[in-house]
């Protein structure tokens, strides 16, 4: 199934995708969070759908929110792409890279994107989000780890490079958590849909290709990120897992870091595509 949430920030309805048609779940959910991810609520969804009991959304000029609710936590993982570690100038890790994303970075995947007050390099990266269904704690393995997802969404990773490299200290939040730094959706898909082992990602700028891998390129794949995690914290319903981003950055030297005017695109095969029109700060 694809969840989505639609209307205006901090007015979005819950929604589920059938056939390029969308139908309101408002009659069975508040929202797309925690409580209904590991309360059966996609099987609930299923049930409604078939009866024909959910009432249609009319798609016309619809704005997408994230397909969830804002998480609780927003965990990242930094250089599980071989080839991105080498263009940052880094080895391959031994073990996952953690970071936090602030959760009020979450928000649609089509809104526009306003660059930080003073920020010179903004930059993008495609990332397939893993969204937790079931709490995780000190799994025993990583197959146990399929059983906590609820399913995958497409997440722009932004980084003001500035901030996180020149004046973080060492680690990298403050380049991560700038307003809007995580456009997520514009769906979210159940894992009986997608295979996540081997997706393809694509990124451009102004309409020119920047980044083209696959999710069989990653370091560690989403079960091993999973049950890592797990071992250190715990990780609860509705919490977004960012895996990480392929080769292809501004960070890289080869293209210039976000301008005002600018459009980026990301896309992830069958989860979903976005847009962000870069504005300058000030104007959004």
């Amino acid at each position: 199934m694809k969840f989505a949430r639609i209307g205006s920030p901090g007015a979005e309805i819950p929604a589920v995708s059938q056939d390029g048609s969308l139908f309101s779940l408002e009659k069975i959910t508040d929202d797309i969070d925690g409580v209904f991810l590991s309360g059966n609520g996609a099987a609930k969804a299923a049930e409604a759908l078939a009866a024909g009991r959910l009432p249609r959304i009319d798609r016309e000029a619809v704005r997408f929110g994230a397909p969830i609710a804002r998480p609780a936590a927003v965990i990242c993982i930094g250089q599980n792409y071989a080839a991105h570690a080498a263009e940052s100038g880094s080895s391959a890790p031994e073990h996952p890279i953690v970071f936090f994303k602030h959760p009020n970075t979450v928000v649609g995947p089509n809104d526009p994107l306003v660059l930080p007050k003073g920020s010179g390099k903004t930059d993008w990266e495609v990332e397939l989000g893993v969204v937790i269904g079931k709490r995780a704690s000190y799994l025993a393995s990583k197959e146990d780890a399929t059983d906590h997802i609820a399913g995958f969404v497409t997440v722009n990773d932004l980084s003001e490079r500035e901030f996180q490299l020149g004046v973080s200290g060492g680690q990298w939040s403050k380049g991560k958590s700038s307003p809007g730094f995580c456009p997520t959706g514009p769906y979210l898909v159940t894992p009986d849909e997608v295979d996540a082992r081997g997706l393809m990602l694509r990124s451009w700028v102004n309409g020119e290709p920047r980044q083209e891998s696959s999710t069989a390129d990653m370091i560690f794949d989403v079960e091993t990120l999973i049950w890592d995690l797990s071992q250190f914290m715990v990780l609860e319903p509705g919490d977004l897992i960012c895996t990480g981003t392929p080769q292809g950055v501004a960070l890289s030297g080869r293209f210039p870091y976000l301008q005002p005017g600018d459009t980026v695109e990301i896309e992830i095969e069958g989860i979903g595509r976005q847009r962000q029109e870069v504005m300058a700060h000030g104007e959004g």
